[in-house]
């Protein structure tokens, strides 16, 4: 046990000291989501209407929620990256051939990247006033749990694809092709009551969604009456739970089949 947590916590470190000697990777992640939830809800504006999904005012509020999940999710896409590269650089081969388990190393990359994406939802949550969010001090600490777990398992998941890939663009097209979609379909974009019902069913099997309405739910705590059209707290924790374990445990067995 020792060796494990040993292992996964010098990944973990590593994580993080490369992240910060890297500060163009927090512009990416924060700058666009930013410029995404500023722009688009400014466009959309007041022609937007809310039916029960959390959201009382315009667009930008809607949005709000959205854009922490897309913070973690392209902190999760930057992290899961440095797995091609460290292939690239022969570092994972290396470190394939040190005699810890492979969930050791898997758990090590996935907290790394998971303590990143909350710091960086962090600061982003620092714009709740401006986007008319009610936090409160007990709602912030909600919404980091629930950012942990969704970051979590939106990590495991990019893992689950890094630990195949062999190019940076390849991995970039999966990740386009399968988490890109994943977010908009989570009712980040637009509420479950105004797709379209094909798009709707979608929405309802995506555990995606079940992160961003326990993450609304927390946010909106003060509000319980906006928030009657969303899956309940229970059905959001297993959903998330759930997903995670599986992307994790999927992420750990390519690792084991990976030979760098």
């Amino acid at each position: 046990m020792s060796v494990f947590l040993l292992s996964a916590g010098t990944l973990w470190k590593r994580e993080i000291v490369r992240f910060l000697r890297q500060r163009s990777r927090i512009i990416g992640a924060l700058g666009q989501p930013f410029l995404f939830w500023l722009l688009l809800g400014s466009g959309f504006g007041e022609s937007f209407r809310s039916s029960g999904a959390g959201a009382s005012g315009g667009y930008l509020e809607y949005f709000y929620p959205g854009i922490l999940v897309m913070v973690v999710l392209f902190t999760a896409i930057f992290a899961t990256i440095a797995v091609v590269e460290d292939r690239k650089e022969r570092f994972l081969q290396a470190v394939l051939v040190a005699p810890v388990p492979r969930a050791a190393i898997v758990l090590g990359q996935a907290l790394g990247a998971t303590t990143l994406a909350l710091l960086q939802g962090f600061i982003l949550l620092a714009a709740a006033p401006f986007a008319g969010v009610p936090l409160t001090a007990a709602s912030a600490a909600a919404a980091a749990g629930v950012m942990f777990l969704i970051g979590f398992s939106l990590t495991s998941l990019g893992l689950a694809f890094a630990w195949r890939m062999e190019s940076t663009q390849g991995f970039h097209s999966i990740m386009n092709l399968v988490l890109l979609p994943l977010w908009i379909l989570s009712g980040a974009v637009f509420p479950v009551a105004s797709a379209h019902p094909w798009l709707g069913w979608v929405m309802k099997i995506n555990p995606l969604a079940y992160g961003v309405a326990w993450l609304r739910r927390t946010l909106y705590a003060a509000q319980p009456e906006s928030l009657a059209n969303l899956p309940e707290v229970g059905i959001s924790l297993a959903v998330t739970v759930v997903f995670g374990t599986i992307a994790f445990f999927v992420a750990v067995r390519h690792a084991e089949k990976s030979e760098g």
